[in-house]
């Protein structure tokens, strides 16, 4: 009999835990899984403009087609065209939002959006636009909208590069959405065809090197630019921080005299908020910002970043200019001179005091004080996680000392013992005398490289274990291994490539010395060569003048090629290339990755057949990437190293950490105490210490991982939301967030009781029954077999192979405490400057560049 009751109980116990949990994490993914939102034909969306031939003026609709978000802090984003062919003019938007349903509002103009789909979700993995995304309208709750003055309007279509419009509805608290209504937010842009005397654009004042000490109580991000254009009129400004920005301040300096721009806090709802005083920024102006942060409540040091758990520093200034010199985006990322900032007013270092509702949502709540109750009341689908993070990667500073001599170093590489293979041209340099138009080698007089141009170091205390290549090459670029430990080299003075065995022996040279070709007989200035460790297939990125990817048999024969030049003045498509420069050879999934240089970008294709996979950009590589080396560890990572911008300033230059079957950025690194200045190439030990060799520097730089420490972050189940890191403090390593939704408090509490009771209950009755027909012996019988092995001892003790909550839901497919992806922030704080640079042919110089390749 009471074994009968112990397993109704069980059950009984079972099923309330369910009935508790039901807007669990496991719920939740279940639900999730659905789609997130419903289309509704009652809510168009207009994709083309109401264009009438009796007048120049029009309206464009840009609105959510009816969607329906299940989650709280949700970004969806959607697109319609301009107008094609001819340019056009924003002269006015007409927000339709209803401040219960959206917490902002962003648009932002595109050369092409981040994907095809008719609506999508932009707080995961895709952005709003596929390159530079200019933002040019925003609206929130408790902000006034963006308003144009007179006679301004922003210039789209045509020329422009911005041939489509994103919108972006930040879904904030989705409790109005209970009855599964559609929404239909969006703007009406009143647009004309007549040309407009005055255009609108953005000037961005971005810091990227800012550093924050954990617990440190004031900490400034100083940036400042003198302004070299035609007379802007600023008329708007907008700020951006995440969680640890307390002031943005944005100010003219002219003759020494600081003048405001716009000043606001970070913390308040992120529209563009009016200038109050009417000014104009000159020609010798210097354009001048402050973000001030606190470090208080961190327990490590936080950089400047995409996730949720770096910061962002970012003052936005919208602007008018004369229609002839018109320039829609300018930017500056330099760090403010100190001496200058001595004399910034003393408002810029005052917090501006805000009410708690008026604050933003998302990343932007101070959710570290939160107490758990708080937490469980969160409508959010996440959970909060014990995760390791990927660990920053830090430079190893006086690495490898001053004894190891080198020439322009064009290319790292590791052998089957993680040892160091450097490539380096010795007393050889390439600049503007290197080629002539035809591409073919002017100094070839003076000789091979008289040094050993291949090393091999110990990664540890950088002692060459192995020297070869004298007397051999003239202009040394890329380098590679195989299983066997050969040498695979390509030389883009000869246009040849090199299998060498360890001992400098020749095994294998392709192409003709000193003549560049495009058959299959022939290279032109070949940069790269990967191995495929299952079938010894070799590949090689040809390179400067042929923009393709060809395979070869192990012993050379050519199998197949594949790739085109893409056009500096269109987009580039899959398989294009402008200087395909590295290579990196995924065994596991058989797949080859290129650095597609001057497009920005890292393309990975089927090595097989050639067959396009897909392509990873992101804005932090600015319009240059430079190399890519694939590591196998947590689960496949690519890392990444991008080149200085040709024209104008970019982004700075850095390396990267990638996750490689998301694409997702986990991490940015550079020097410590100096900078790169023009990294070539770089390769990643399975142990994540990271090589770079710099080109002008005429070194390597060595990283390793900063040791890793457990934070709490906040994760979604299946998407990844825009909000920000929960920390409960110091109490539990794993919190199951619970539903708004879930059961209250005083329910949870009788549902407790209940149980206790009935077992106190259960347990008199029993004592009673056992005393009536056995006596005392058989009750102290009864208490041992309880407590060994009774209901109470099957839920308790960390050997009972009874119930087990936590297993429980662990067992369930789809849930798991593991692998969740990081937090990105605001897309919108990800543009970049929509005017293209320069292209080069050329790397290695900084002397102006070469002519453009030819196709031949």
């Amino acid at each position: 009999m009471a074994a009968f009751i112990n397993r109704i109980l069980l059950i009984f116990l079972i099923l309330q835990n369910r009935c508790m949990c039901h807007e669990s994490a496991l719920s939740l993914l279940k639900r999730h899984q659905q789609s997130p939102w419903g289309f509704n034909s009652d809510c168009s969306k207009s994709s083309h403009p109401e264009i009438s031939p009796d007048s120049p003026n029009f309206k464009l609709e840009v609105r959510m087609p009816g969607v329906t978000p299940l989650m709280s802090d949700s970004y969806f984003c959607t697109y319609v065209p301009v107008p094609p062919g001819q340019k056009s003019y924003i002269v006015d938007f007409k927000p339709h939002a209803n401040m219960d349903t959206a917490h902002h509002m962003l648009l932002f103009g595109c050369r092409l959006p981040a994907t095809n789909e008719d609506y999508w979700d932009c707080g995961n993995r895709y952005g709003t636009c596929l390159r530079e995304a200019a933002i040019m309208y925003a609206w929130a709750r408790n902000a006034p909208p963006t308003q144009l003055p007179a006679d301004v309007a922003f210039r789209v279509g045509g020329n422009t590069g911005i041939n489509y419009i994103v919108l972006q509805v930040h879904y904030g608290d989705v409790t109005a959405f209970r009855d599964n209504h559609k929404d239909c937010s969006g703007v009406t842009l009143q647009m004309t065809f007549l040309k407009q005397p005055l255009i609108a654009g953005i000037y961005l004042l971005m810091s990227a090197n800012a550093v924050i000490p954990p617990n440190e109580k004031v900490v400034n991000a100083d940036i400042a630019c003198a302004y070299k254009q035609t007379t802007i009129h600023p008329f708007a400004f907008r700020t951006h921080t995440h969680q640890l920005g307390q002031v943005v301040s944005g100010y003219r300096v002219r003759d020494g005299k600081w003048t405001l721009i716009g000043r606001q806090s970070p913390q308040l709802p992120q529209a563009f908020y009016h200038v109050e005083n009417s000014m104009d920024i000159e020609y010798g102006d210097t354009i001048a910002a402050r973000c001030v942060f606190t470090g208080k409540g961190r327990t490590t040091v936080t950089r400047i970043g995409q996730t949720s758990k770096d910061e962002m520093c970012n003052l936005y200034i919208m602007y008018y200019m004369d229609s002839k010199h018109a320039k829609p985006y300018m930017y500056c990322m330099q760090e403010g001179n100190p001496e200058l900032f001595k004399h910034i007013p003393p408002e810029a270092n005052i917090p501006i005091p805000f009410s708690p509702n008026m604050a933003m949502h998302g990343h932007h709540a101070d959710e570290e004080q939160l107490n758990v109750n708080e937490i469980l009341q969160q409508p959010k689908g996440e959970e909060e996680v014990v995760l390791d993070q990927v660990p920053h990667v830090e430079e190893v500073v006086n690495w490898p000392g001053g004894e190891l001599k080198l020439g322009q170093v064009s290319g790292v590489a590791l052998d089957s013992k993680n040892n160091l293979v450097i490539f380096h041209r010795g007393n050889h340099v390439w600049d503007e005398n290197s080629f002539d138009r035809k591409h073919i080698y002017q100094p070839q007089g003076i000789g091979p490289i008289p040094y050993n141009t291949i090393l091999t170091l110990d990664p540890a205390s950088a002692e060459v274990l192995n020297a070869v290549g004298v007397n051999t090459f003239y202009l040394p670029h890329g380098v590679s291994t195989d299983k066997n430990d050969n040498f695979w080299v390509t030389d883009v003075a000869l246009h040849q490539v090199y299998k060498l065995e360890s001992n400098g022996d020749r095994l294998l040279v392709l192409g003709q010395a000193f003549q560049p070709g495009s058959d299959k007989n022939h290279f032109c200035k070949p940069t790269d060569v990967a191995v495929d460790p299952l079938t010894s297939n070799f590949y090689v990125s040809d390179g400067y003048c042929n923009s393709r990817i060809i395979q070869f048999s192990p012993e050379g024969k050519f199998i197949m090629q594949w790739g085109e030049e893409s056009s500096p003045s269109e987009i580039p498509k899959p398989g294009q290339f402008f200087i395909p420069h590295s290579l990196a050879f995924v065994p596991a999934l058989g797949q080859l990755c290129v650095a597609d240089r001057e497009n920005g970008r890292i393309q990975c294709f089927t090595a097989q057949s050639g067959e396009f996979l897909r392509e990873i950009r992101h804005p932090e590589f600015g319009e240059r990437l430079f190399a890519v080396s694939y590591t196998p560890n947590n689960g496949g990572q690519l890392y990444a190293i991008n080149g200085e911008t040709l024209v104008g300033r970019g982004v700075p230059v850095q390396g990267f950490v990638l996750n490689f079957t998301t694409g997702e950025l986990l991490d940015i690194f550079k020097p410590s105490k100096q900078k790169f200045l023009m990294p070539h190439d770089i390769v990643a030990a399975d142990d994540k210490t990271v090589f770079v060799g710099d080109i002008q520097a005429s070194r390597v730089w060595k990283f390793i991982p900063a040791e890793t420490t457990e934070t709490l972050i906040e994760a979604e189940i299946e998407t990844k939301l825009r909000s920000p890191d929960v920390m409960e403090k110091h109490k539990s390593k794993s919190v199951l967030k619970q539903s708004s939704t879930a059961v209250s408090p005083v329910l949870i509490t009788l549902l407790l009781i209940i149980p206790i009771v009935m077992l106190v209950g259960i347990g008199v009755f029993i004592h009673w029954r056992k005393g009536k027909l056995y006596g005392e012996d058989a009750d102290s019988k009864l208490e041992s077999k309880q407590s060994s092995g009774g209901i109470l001892g099957r839920l308790g003790g960390k050997n009972s192979r009874g119930l087990n909550l936590g297993n429980f839901f662990a067992s369930h497919r789809g849930y798991s405490r593991k692998g969740f992806d990081r937090l990105s922030t605001e897309g919108s704080d990800q543009e970049k400057d929509d005017e293209e640079g320069t292209d080069s042919d050329i790397d290695e110089c900084s002397a102006p560049p070469l002519p453009p390749p030819s196709t031949s």
